[in-house]
């Protein structure tokens, strides 16, 4: 299972963030995720961990963030997520 770093351990890894980016999703998009992740663990009877793994940059200029700030935007960014985004990995044990 992958465990978020905290504050503490990204100021001491990589300094202090120019900002932070919060990911949102609609209810019902994670539900269909969580549903998709949990059918690799199903069908590999426990033996595969599924997760999302979306290998992107984001790209964001003066003129986004001016947009946003005016209300033009409702948000900063955007990143999307396919199917061939969903990968496994088997679980030590």
């Amino acid at each position: 299972m992958s465990q978020r770093m905290t504050m503490d351990e990204v100021l001491k890894e990589y300094g202090v963030p120019q900002v932070k980016l919060d990911i949102h999703a609609k209810r019902s998009e994670l539900l269909a995720l969580r549903e998709k992740l949990m059918a690799i663990r199903d069908l590999s009877n426990g033996a595969e961990q599924g997760y999302l793994d979306i290998d992107c940059k984001l790209f964001i200029d003066v003129d986004d963030i001016d947009r946003y700030l005016s209300g033009e935007l409702d948000t900063v960014g955007e990143i999307y997520a396919f199917p061939e985004d969903i990968k496994s990995y088997k679980e030590n044990g």
